[in-house]
């Protein structure tokens, strides 16, 4: 009985750990992720927050809603390509300002929070023209009015959408959106979640008072 306890107590604690560590591994994010355009159309997960970056003249810059993974690969894109001629061609360049084309997707119906919609089912293009040193948060803010922020200056509502929430965790079935920056997305860091963490150290706290336990009582 006595040897049995260390046993017992490790597999207590992995599955403390396991406990821990799902909730963290099957959830998304409802969010706005941050996208930069480039040629031919594409997108790419932006490296940088819109209030970090300065986009140059001629840039085309990205903002999709939606229930997705934290992670580049599984984040949904914008749904209309990234062209800078169809959204700033009519706008004529002017001295001491810079055009920056920006797309801005609220998604569609299954990922808006409860009671909420999509202001308008397709994206919306506008052409901010802003100060050569503007960040794209400014030029979003020119042309997409209302903005919010939360506390730790993450995007949370373009045009006053979603009317609630920033960035909230749901339950794995809701994020199946297919293929969040930084703007919106709580950043993983690629380490291991808090509750992978938690779960290692009550796997390592209850083997050491198993062992001090059987080895107090043979004494």
């Amino acid at each position: 009985m006595r040897r049995r306890l260390p046993a017992v107590a490790l597999a207590l604690g992995i599955a403390l750990a396991l406990l821990a560590a799902s909730p963290a591994l099957a959830a998304g994010y409802r969010y706005w992720s941050f996208w930069d355009g480039s040629a031919g159309g594409r997108w790419s997960y932006a490296t940088q927050g819109p209030s970090m970056a300065r986009p140059a003249d001629g840039a085309v810059q990205g903002f999709r809603f939606s229930v997705s993974k934290d992670a580049a690969a599984q984040a949904a894109q914008p749904r209309v390509a990234a062209d800078f001629e169809t959204v700033c061609g009519a706008t004529a360049p002017t001295e001491g300002s810079k055009r920056v084309a920006l797309v801005i997707d609220f998604g569609v119906p299954a990922d808006a929070p409860t009671g909420d919609a999509p202001p308008e089912a397709a994206p919306r293009t506008a052409c901010a023209q802003v100060a050569p040193e503007a960040t794209t948060a400014e030029a979003l803010a020119s042309v997409a009015k209302p903005l919010r922020y939360n506390s730790a200056a993450l995007l949370c509502a373009i045009s006053g959408y979603p009317k609630q929430g920033c960035g909230d965790q749901v339950a794995d079935s809701a994020a199946g959106t297919p293929a969040p920056a930084r703007s919106a997305a709580p950043e993983s860091g690629g380490g291991p979640s808090a509750g992978l963490l938690a779960g290692i150290a009550a796997v390592a706290a209850l083997a050491a008072a198993g062992v001090w336990q059987s080895r107090r009582r043979t004494r």
